[in-house]
């Protein structure tokens, strides 16, 4: 049983360490399949649970300024900026080729969640949706979101957990997060964090793929 219980264990992600050689690759990675409109796509459904539990955590921002780390296309700084017409929302994504399918009243923005290309304390909101797992140095990348963010501020992070790793395919640098382990990162930074599951619809219970964690500078 014990021998059947190692074979069909789920593989556990290798450590890997970030060398400016990995770095090109994932930039290079992400600037292909900016072309990849199934895969990586522009849009998303508004009502989607992930973009509502974003809206609900970071709250109006009137003229305020928020950050989407990590934004892909832009699909849900899109969104945010519809709930927040005043307030700036800087979308900033590793791949300039994904940058270039946000939409122009965003302030779009190219670098790396390992060197914010922002000062200290410059956002009312941030929020990473499934880019940290691709981070590498998640503790660098974790300090980084709580650096640019003021006191009192607050964070979103959705991706994928830990405890599911294998069920999808992933490129070799992709990290997966239990549940603790961000926590643990968070409260270095933050006056309070939390975690939970979270589904893709608020009617359907989540089947544990997916994990936010919402934090308080």
């Amino acid at each position: 049983m014990r021998l059947l219980k190692r074979i069909f264990a789920p593989r556990k992600p290798k450590a890997i360490e970030l060398t400016p050689d990995l770095a090109t690759e994932i930039r290079r990675s992400f600037e292909s399949a900016s072309a990849d409109e199934q895969h990586f796509p522009s849009t998303i459904d508004p009502r989607i649970y992930h973009v509502k539990l974003v809206l609900s955590h970071i709250g109006p921002l009137g003229s305020g300024r928020v950050l989407d780390a990590g934004c892909g296309k832009g699909r849900y700084a899109r969104i945010v900026k519809q709930h927040n017409p005043s307030a700036t929302v800087a979308a900033m994504d590793l791949a300039v080729s994904m940058l270039g399918y946000a939409d122009r009243d965003l302030a779009r923005t190219a670098g790396s969640l390992l060197d914010l290309p922002y000062a200290d304390s410059s956002f009312d909101a941030v929020y990473a949706t499934e880019s940290l797992e691709h981070a590498v140095d998640i503790g660098r990348a974790v300090a980084e979101l709580c650096r640019v963010l003021k006191p009192g501020g607050r964070l979103v992070i959705i991706d994928k957990n830990a405890e599911h790793w294998g069920r999808l395919e992933t490129p070799a640098w992709e990290k997966w997060f239990h549940r603790d382990e961000l926590l643990s990162l968070l409260r270095r930074h933050c006056q309070s964090a939390e975690a939970r599951p979270v589904s893709y619809w608020e009617d359907v219970e989540p089947d544990g793929l997916f994990l936010a964690w919402l934090a308080v500078k």
